[in-house]
């Protein structure tokens, strides 16, 4: 049996289990060695003792059965005894009973009548709320006994019954109310922390909590401040190095385009053509983790106006939600998307599908696809798998790994798998 399915996976609910359940048991524990060690005992002595007046009583009406003998038996119990005597004559006891709640209740009152009274006798301990019926038969009908509930039951059992559940919910109460209070920062840590994972702002996070729960709070928010200061680093670094190659290459470019058409002259040309892309590829690359505010976005209208020039494309996007998202990386991530299908097929197919979390937008295409066991090395950066794909395709391998670091900025990720139009489909899954 594996308990590890039936312990709660929440950190707030183990918690409230850590402090309530040891009380829980407690209290059980207390409330059953009560009962049996007191509560039980003081209730049988009580029954004892009721139940041998009644035993004398009966036996002096014995002696003398009539009327007057049972109102003289009536006034001298029910003053000092708080038990009441009347004969009914002609009457037959009850066949119906009627069983207390607790149902030690009658067995020990009905242990103490059955060791004392020989007559057979009926009783009920649930008709009024403060007395006891006991009913025994004689000769002439039944004598009828109305005792009072103390004296035959304990009656601080049910008050400790009661003020024990007040105690345990109090501090079920107590425990809630604060372990929320403790709870609470973790959970803000944790938003925190999903939300600068999809690229969206924290800037109002601030560390609170527990000294451990703020200590997390404040490496969370160093690393964060690592993290932006080194992919800003990378994106000026690799923006310089682009301006800088940009100028020699302008020149390079120039220069050729004043020389002779030849061979020679051709193949530089194209050279320096794929130097520059090369050059763009990577600036698009370092620039994926860019400084974009996320919007509510229609992400239909978005696709339809990313892919409006492009030719060879099929649109039958379906889907009309608003997607928190970063238009313009959503946008190039499409492009490069479709543009990594056409590259490698005739055709482009785009389509969508949603869930409960996620909506998804479907780019097939009719090209060789991927085999299954190299789709992990198709993002890999500047990669190219030319043995699966098409040889002398333009680009420097970028595409889908600009691609897929635009759907993690946004918690989602990019999916490759076999495309029912022979191809290859790649799936970009957004979070709503």
């Amino acid at each position: 049996m594996n308990l590890k399915r039936y312990i709660p996976k929440s950190l707030f609910v183990r918690v409230i289990l850590i402090i309530i359940l040891p009380v829980i048991l407690m209290q059980i524990a207390v409330t059953y060695f009560f009962f049996n060690a007191h509560w039980a005992r003081v209730t049988a002595n009580l029954s004892d003792s009721v139940a041998a007046n009644i035993a004398v009583a009966v036996q002096l009406y014995n002696e003398d059965p009539s009327v007057e003998k049972a109102q003289i038996l009536d006034q001298l119990l029910r003053p000092d005894m708080q038990l009441s005597v009347v004969l009914r004559e002609g009457d037959n006891l009850p066949t119906n009973n009627r069983n207390a709640f607790f149902s030690a209740l009658d067995q020990t009152l009905r242990r103490a009548l059955t060791n004392t009274i020989e007559q057979p006798f009926w009783f009920d301990t649930t008709r009024y709320p403060n007395h006891i019926d006991i009913r025994v038969q004689v000769d002439e009908g039944i004598l009828r006994f109305i005792a009072a509930r103390e004296r035959v039951f304990a009656p601080t059992g049910f008050v400790f019954i009661f003020w024990l559940m007040t105690a345990t919910i109090l501090s079920t109460l107590i425990s809630i109310f604060f372990v929320r209070r403790q709870a609470r920062p973790i959970m803000q840590l944790a938003a925190a922390a999903d939300a600068f994972g999809k690229g969206r702002d924290i800037s109002n996070y601030k560390p609170s909590g527990a000294s451990e729960v703020r200590l997390a709070g404040q490496s969370f928010l160093k690393m964060r401040g690592r993290i932006k200061r080194h992919l800003e680093q990378r994106t000026m670094m690799l923006a310089g190095v682009s301006h800088d190659l940009r100028t020699p290459l302008t020149r390079l470019k120039l220069q050729l385009a004043m020389q002779d058409e030849d061979e020679d002259v051709i193949a530089a040309r194209n050279d320096v053509n794929e130097m520059e892309a090369m050059l763009s590829g990577y600036l698009d690359f370092a620039r994926g983790l860019g400084t974009e505010k996320p919007e509510d976005v229609d992400l239909k209208h978005l696709v339809q106006d990313a892919v409006a020039n492009l030719k060879g494309v099929s649109l039958d996007f379906k889907i009309q939600n608003q997607v928190q998202l970063r238009p313009a990386m959503i946008r190039r991530a499409v492009i490069n998307l479709v543009n990594n299908a056409l590259k490698y097929g005739q055709h482009a197919w785009i389509s969508s599908s949603l869930d409960m979390d996620s909506v998804y937008v479907h780019i097939d295409d009719d090209g060789p696809g991927i085999p299954p066991e190299k789709r992990s090395e198709a993002f890999k950066a500047f990669q190219r798998l030319d043995e699966a794909r098409n040889q002398n395709i333009e680009g420097v391998g970028l595409g889908l790994a600009i691609a897929r670091d635009i759907a993690q900025i946004h918690g989602g990720k990019i999916l490759l798998v076999d495309s029912p139009k022979g191809g290859l489909r790649a799936t970009l899954q957004l979070p709503l």
